[in-house]
């Protein structure tokens, strides 16, 4: 009897000691959705494709287009802030000072679309997006070609990806990036990079990580696999502890 009451009182410790223990706490994605220019269509179809990766991939996402949200206390919270399809000038010094400490404290950034048509004067950001946006021509279809596939973005892409969007050409394109999708300009109209026609890359900087993909302007690339688990893929990235 004493055997069987010290293995039914070994049972019940194990129990409650799983019971009690702590649940991994989920990480925190800050979707940033403010425009100041152009206002994108797809950002409401944007914001609710981020909401559903988040559930499906087990980390929460707030999203806001409050620019008084960049906080110290705030941005705390968050593994990293998206901004979708943001444009024109969204912070004011004191926010933008507040976010460039987010990201020295090796949180991440990612920047979906026209977030490279942001903060023209803001030297900091132009290096944290990788690019600010020259112009583009019509929305038509075109060739990416995916010069990476061993990255979590790009795994799961063809080497060639043909899809139809807003295709950006840039200036001040920094140096250092990891690109992992060109466009090819001889497969559309209206390019202006040239053979080295960056779409996509991601790059450590200033103690931080940050991750951009051009494309983005349509309300069905939030509903295309294909380009959602890219964009899953630039999240895992720049969440990533």
């Amino acid at each position: 009897m004493k055997k069987i009451s010290l293995l039914t009182l070994t049972c019940l410790i194990l129990t409650t000691l799983v019971s009690f223990s702590p649940k991994k706490k989920e990480q925190r994605l800050l979707v940033f959705a403010r425009t100041v220019k152009f206002h994108h269509a797809s950002i409401a179809a944007g914001l609710i494709a981020m909401q559903k990766l988040g559930a499906e991939n087990h980390f929460l996402v707030d999203t806001t287009t409050d620019a008084s949200f960049f906080t110290d206390k705030n941005l705390k919270k968050y593994a990293a802030v998206l901004f979708l399809s943001t444009t024109g000038d969204v912070l004011n010094d004191e926010q933008q000072a507040a976010f460039e400490r987010f990201i020295r404290s090796g949180k991440g950034f990612m920047g979906i679309h026209a977030a490279t048509d942001t903060e023209y004067d803001w030297p900091w950001y132009n290096q944290l997006v990788g690019a600010y946006f020259l112009n583009h021509p019509k929305q038509q279809e075109a060739v990416l070609r995916v010069v990476d596939r061993n990255n979590i973005a790009t795994k799961h892409l063809p080497a060639e990806w043909k899809r139809f969007d807003e295709w950006y050409n840039f200036k001040n394109i920094q140096e250092g990036l990891h690109v992992l999708i060109t466009i090819d300009e001889k497969s559309y109209q209206g390019g202006k990079n040239g053979d080295n026609h960056p779409m996509a890359w991601y790059h450590d900087f200033d103690g931080g990580r940050a991750f951009y993909t051009e494309m983005g302007h349509t309300d069905e690339s939030f509903s295309d696999p294909l380009y959602l688990e890219h964009v899953l893929g630039g999240l895992q990235y720049v969440m990533a502890k």
